[in-house]
């Protein structure tokens, strides 16, 4: 029978599959399961860096003269 969800097959060195495994084990969860969290985990770190370097951008070449104004932006 097929699986529902997509499935990743990936190879780790030791020393990173005992620290997911002690993760999971701590945490009450399968290995699986506590590998989904951390690369979940990791999806996000990865996205608030990129949204920061867009925001960074944006601040170092925001220009007040050619800002609109709240009034201009809601009417």
């Amino acid at each position: 029978m097929p699986a529902k969800n997509p499935r990743i097959n990936i190879v780790l060195d030791m020393s990173l599959y005992k620290n997911v495994q002690f993760l999971a084990e701590k945490d009450g969860m399968s290995l699986s399961s506590k590998a989904r969290e951390l690369l979940k985990e990791a999806m996000e770190i990865h996205e608030d860096i990129y949204l920061s370097n867009i925001a960074e951008e944006r601040e170092r070449t925001f220009d007040i003269t050619s800002a609109l104004t709240h009034e201009e932006v809601w009417s």
